[in-house]
């Protein structure tokens, strides 16, 4: 166990060190969480730019550097020495289409490491592990390697997106396959658990449909709703509200790594695809029936309620702040000064009134002096809330 120095000091389950292969946001992130509670972190990748920033943002160690220091040989890494302590543990956090790759070499330099990964998607990811351990007569090592994926991340990549608290209350499940050791699955368990996130077991099939249905997909829907904005005249653009900003959102995420992982998931997310395909051709039939007509005729105000109702349901379901079934909050909506501090003395304001906002909606119209905070709060608290800050000089908006 490690014990990590200062305020705020904890004691962790995992122990190091720890190489992580691959710097990006969730390496990096990795690498900040564990060194936060006292354990060793190594790191490596392909790119000694993305492994320096990693190092620089004080994720761990460049291994390369390690190894020198120590005066030890790269082929000699997977042992301990005097001067040199081998990794207990190996993640790769590398792309899906090169992850099985780098998990094998893992599993084969490091005869003592249990080897996880990060990738996104698992059936693949585990089937080519197999077929590569196989392929070097090792099949027995597979035993030492499961796979995870922590549901976690952001639209900005990179080393210089990463922060500590990624995977905090955030679920990250593990994937074992049917030769993998208990004890190898203890050890992925505990390193989810000591980064904050809440630990799951589910087989790679399951795991692959289910983030198909609450990632890739989404994922897909916002970067083709945000294509279209491409060649939008400007004023259109300019009547963008929050709705567009909410749904276009993660387009803005990185094309090369989402390639891989769509490409990798493809049977589950085209399965998806093809519901939402036969929604939207069902949704179109009534739509173009009532241009034609020039009304909402024959059926399509139901069909467009249909959709909308089953989009309320789905909503509903959607796990609450602290997971199960959904909380009910009300809403309050601030107006919100464009000047330094704003924000913050709302915040303040409401924190010295005892109201704790359980979540919070920014909203901002194109060349608007001031925007909107959307807080959602205990309803049993929201007429002292709206008081307060009617007293405190906030203007409100009411309905």
């Amino acid at each position: 166990m490690n014990t990590s120095d200062g305020v705020g000091a904890r004691v962790v389950q995992t122990a190091g060190p720890v190489l992580i292969i691959g710097s990006g946001l969730l390496g990096a992130s990795l690498g900040l969480a564990l060194r936060a509670g006292g354990v060793r972190v190594y790191l490596e990748d392909a790119s000694p730019t993305s492994l320096h920033l990693a190092s620089d943002v004080g994720a761990g160690q460049a291994f390369g550097d390690v190894l020198a220091e120590a005066g030890v040989r790269p082929r000699e890494c997977g042992s301990d020495t005097p001067s040199y302590q081998a990794p207990s543990i190996v993640v790769v956090a590398t792309p899906p289409d090169v992850a099985d790759r780098v998990i094998v070499e893992s599993l084969l330099r490091f005869p003592d490491a249990i080897v996880t990964d990060v990738a996104s998607v698992k059936d693949a990811v585990v089937a080519d592990v197999l077929r590569g351990l196989e392929r070097e007569g090792r099949l027995e090592e597979a035993s030492r390697y499961v796979g995870s994926h922590p549901m976690a991340g952001r639209e900005r990549s990179g080393a210089g997106a990463a922060d500590a608290d990624l995977f905090y209350g955030r679920p990250w499940v593990i994937v074992a396959h049917e030769s993998t050791w208990p004890r190898a699955v203890l050890v992925a368990r505990a390193l989810a658990t000591d980064v904050g996130a809440v630990p799951l077991e589910m087989n790679a099939g399951t795991h692959d449909h289910a983030v198909a249905l609450v990632s890739h997909v989404p994922q897909l829907v916002s970067s083709m709703l945000a294509a279209r904005l491409v060649d939008a005249p400007a004023q259109a653009l300019g009547l963008a509200g929050q709705g567009l900003r909410d749904t276009a959102r993660i387009a803005a995420s990185d094309p090369r790594l989402w390639t891989a992982i769509l490409a990798g998931n493809a049977g589950p997310v085209a399965d998806i695809l093809r519901e939402l395909r036969t929604d939207l051709d069902d949704l179109l039939t009534h739509l173009d029936a009532a241009a034609e007509l020039g009304s909402l005729r024959g059926g399509s105000v139901g069909a467009i309620n249909r959709v909308m109702t089953a989009g309320n349901q789905g909503v509903a379901r959607i796990p609450g702040k602290h997971g199960g079934a959904p909380s009910r909050y009300r809403e309050i909506e601030v107006l919100i000064p464009d000047e330094p501090g704003a924000l913050g003395r709302l915040f303040s304001e409401l924190g010295e009134a005892g109201i704790n906002i359980e979540d919070l909606v920014l909203e901002h119209s194109a060349g608007a002096q001031a925007g909107v905070a959307r807080v959602m709060i205990d309803p049993a608290v929201v007429d002292r809330a709206v008081a307060d800050l009617q007293q405190r000089g906030w203007r409100l908006i009411t309905h």
